[in-house]
C-alpha cells in the first residue's frame, strides 16, 4: 500500500451512485479513480495499480465476475464486490474468483467504509507491514498463534487440534469472507470440500467455547450459505 492515502479505483457504472459513493471515500481520506465499464477499470487498474477496488458485477459491457478473474491474474490488492443480485452462487462464485469481500444493494456507507478498513488491514498484514506478528486479538478475546494458546475474558480456553487449525485460518483472513469451500480445504482437505456439516459442528463448538453469548456472535460471524469471517474491528 501507499505512503500516502490509499487509492480506491470504483468501478460502477450508475453514475449517480458512483458520485455519491465517489464522495463518501472522498470525505473519508481516500484517493479516488473511477471506471464505468469492465473495459475501463482493467485500463485504469494497468495505468494506476490502486491499493483497493470496488467493483460492481453489473457492467455494460462485461460480465463482472470476468473482470474481477482478469483482475486477480496480476493484481493482488483487495477487491470489494457491489452487486445488486442477491444470489448465494454469485457472492461465493465472486469469492471464489479471488474477491475479499462483498455487499449486497442496498448497502450504508458505513458499512461500506468499515470493510474497506478491514479489506486494507488485512492488506497490510499479508503485505509484512506487521512482520512476525504471531497474536491476534479483538475485544476479549487473544489468540496466540506461535504458542498455540487462545484466551477469553474468562481465561485461557483449550481448542482441539482442528478447532485450532480452524482459528489459525481465520486469523490469516481476520475481515475477510472464507468459503465454505475454502475453509474445508484449508482444515480438511480437498476431498472433504463438500462437507459443510464439519464446518458447523465445529463451528458451533468454537462459539460455545468464545463467544460470551453464542447464539448472538461477536468474533465468528456467518455469511448466510456462504461462509465465516473472523471480525476485524
Amino acid at each position: 500500500m501507499s505512503a500516502q492515502s490509499p487509492l480506491v479505483l470504483l468501478v460502477e457504472d450508475e453514475l449517480p451512485i458512483r458520485k455519491f459513493l465517489g464522495a463518501s471515500l472522498a470525505s473519508a481520506g481516500y484517493r479516488l479513480d473511477e471506471a464505468a465499464t469492465g473495459h475501463e477499470a482493467l485500463q485504469r487498474a494497468a495505468q494506476t495499480p490502486p491499493d483497493l477496488v470496488i467493483l460492481d458485477l453489473g457492467l455494460p459491457d462485461m460480465d463482472g465476475q470476468e473482470v474481477l478473474k482478469q483482475l486477480r491474474e496480476w493484481l493482488a490488492a483487495p477487491i470489494i464486490i457491489l452487486s445488486a443480485r442477491d444470489q448465494e452462487q454469485q457472492k461465493i462464485a465472486a469469492l471464489d474468483h479471488g474477491a475479499d469481500d462483498y455487499l449486497t444493494k442496498p448497502f450504508s456507507t458505513g458499512e461500506l467504509l468499515a470493510r474497506i478498513r478491514a479489506a486494507l488491514r488485512h492488506a497490510a498484514r499479508i503485505g509484512g507491514s506487521e512482520p512476525g506478528a504471531t497474536t491476534y486479538e479483538i475485544g476479549d478475546l487473544k489468540i496466540d498463534l506461535a504458542a498455540r494458546r487462545v484466551f477469553t475474558k474468562g481465561g485461557e480456553v483449550h481448542l482441539t487440534p482442528i478447532e485450532f487449525k480452524l482459528m489459525t485460518t481465520l486469523v490469516h483472513s481476520a475481515g475477510k469472507v472464507l468459503t465454505h469451500r475454502h475453509l474445508l480445504k484449508e482444515v480438511w482437505g480437498p476431498q472433504q470440500v463438500e462437507e459443510t456439516h464439519y464446518l458447523r459442528v465445529f463451528m458451533a463448538n468454537l462459539r460455545r467455547k468464545l463467544e460470551v453469548d453464542p447464539a448472538q456472535p461477536r468474533y465468528l460471524l456467518t455469511e448466510q450459505g456462504v461462509g465465516y469471517r473472523l471480525a476485524s474491528e
